[in-house]
């Protein structure tokens, strides 16, 4: 009889070259941010079409932003603990096939009163893939380059979303608003069977879970094809947990890190959705066409992308809380030069794209972090309620841009209030470095403790 072996899933992962079949799962997870990030960002590209049809003030207009936002931080709320518990891969296809089908719906809308429900309902579905696509990337990803892969997954979001400005710019104005939502709910549709069919569990959340030894060796064989795993035991350095997962994140070792990533997703994501949903409109405001408004927000994107590239390498290779805590400082900056800059288009092109590659490239950095740091049984509830508490923020962010247009803030004032969260940001994230600094010293002396005893 063969000796059983134990085998490590995430040492295994950690000890192999990246493979084909690993490149794929991250393909997959970059193509599922992709709608995502479209059908997110499309409603502030089409949102001056929609005001002038339907001839919306800007205050009756934040609601249809703001439903969408509620509508992900629900999402995100509840799906997280549901991916813990029933796998990442049921969860991501019926997220996908549900804010596909809403969006699409949503292109049929005849009044606001509709669109802000449907804008919902596509929200719940989109707050659930997102976080659930980053978990899956993370626990696929070789210590050594989480970040970066992690971080480069997750440009599909900013590229979806870039996507979103350029299809506006052109098909608005041929076609109409509609049909922005109605590629916006057939792309991820067409997603869907080639999820179920090519997207795999997590090698980790099966072990975890445990008695599902034969799927983790077909999954792990995909990565290591030489390796013989016909007698292998698979076992993750953790303990399985018991109970509602959230109350885990707030456990003696993970309690101050959550509440720092949570301020700190907070703070980002208002700033993300404020400059996403209002920067088109403010832009228009000041004479500039919708078209090229449309495609200079888009920058904004184009530099988050850039931003999640660079700092997920530098946060491999160095402290990830220093690399976003020095971003976060740069990103307050460059938010608060838009303001200046509208007169100058290559300047105002500049900053939009400067302040992307921090604060949105930042918030991706930050969504690999929280994937690094929370254990593989509340990992998905960790990443998801992270971004469901920050969705306060976002939903905060898109109602804030209605409120400071009506009041007739002037676009200095503006952008220098929009660039007082990211500060805040690094904060948060130097405090959550210092917390962990002084928990890995405790844990130290008490190793040392024990060795003497």
């Amino acid at each position: 009889m063969p000796t059983s072996r134990f085998i490590d899933v995430q040492h295994f992962i950690d000890e192999k070259k990246l493979s084909g079949f690993q490149i794929l799962t991250l393909i997959l997870c970059f193509f599922i941010v992709a709608v995502d990030g479209f059908d997110t960002a499309a409603i502030g590209f089409i949102a001056p079409a929609i005001r002038a049809e339907w001839q919306l003030d800007a205050v009756h207009l934040a609601p249809v932003f703001g439903a969408g936002l509620v509508g992900l931080m629900g999402g995100a709320l509840l799906f997280g603990p549901l991916a813990d518990r029933y796998g990442r891969k049921p969860i991501l296809i019926v997220c996908v096939a549900f804010f596909g089908l809403m969006t699409l719906l949503s292109a049929w809308s005849t009044n606001v009163e509709m669109l802000i429900a449907l804008r919902f309902l596509t929200g719940l579905g989109l707050g659930g893939a997102m976080p659930t696509a980053i978990t899956l990337s993370s626990e696929y990803s070789p210590a050594r380059h989480r970040s970066v892969l992690v971080t480069t997954m997750f440009c599909g979001f900013t590229l979806g979303s870039a996507l979103g400005g350029i299809a506006a710019a052109h098909i608005v104005a041929s076609m109409g608003w509609h049909y922005v939502l109605i590629a916006g709910g057939i792309l991820p549709l067409a997603l869907v069977p080639v999820l179920a069919f090519a997207l795999p569990e997590s090698a980790r959340y099966l072990a975890i879970k445990q008695g599902a030894s034969q799927r983790i060796t077909k999954l792990l064989q995909r990565i290591a094809p030489q390796e013989d795993l016909a007698s292998a035991t698979f076992t993750v350095a953790e303990k399985p947990q018991t109970g509602f997962p959230v109350k885990q994140l707030f456990s003696a070792k993970l309690r101050a890190g959550t509440v720092a990533l949570w301020v700190v997703v907070f703070m980002t994501l208002l700033v993300i959705y404020l400059l996403s949903s209002w920067l088109p409109t403010v832009i228009n405001n000041t004479g500039m066409s919708l078209k090229n408004a449309s495609l200079v927000t888009a920058m904004f994107q184009v530099g988050g992308t850039l931003g999640a590239i660079i700092l997920g390498r530098l946060m491999d290779r160095h402290s990830p809380q220093r690399v976003l805590a020095i971003t976060y400082l740069l990103g307050a900056v460059f938010t608060a030069l838009i303001g200046s800059s509208a007169g100058n288009t290559a300047m105002l092109v500049f900053v939009v794209f400067a302040a992307g590659f921090c604060v949105s490239g930042g918030q991706v950095g930050t969504n690999a972090l929280a994937a690094a740091f929370y254990p593989t049984a509340s990992r998905a509830t960790g990443v998801s309620w992270s971004l469901g508490i920050g969705r306060i923020g976002s939903v905060l962010g898109s109602l804030a841009g209605g409120w400071m247009l009506a009041l007739g803030w002037g676009m200095s004032t503006m952008f220098m209030v929009v660039g007082i969260p990211s500060l805040i940001a690094a904060g948060a994230i130097s405090l959550m470095a210092r917390k962990r600094k002084q928990q890995r010293g405790s844990d130290t002396t008490q190793d040392a403790a024990l060795q003497q005893a």
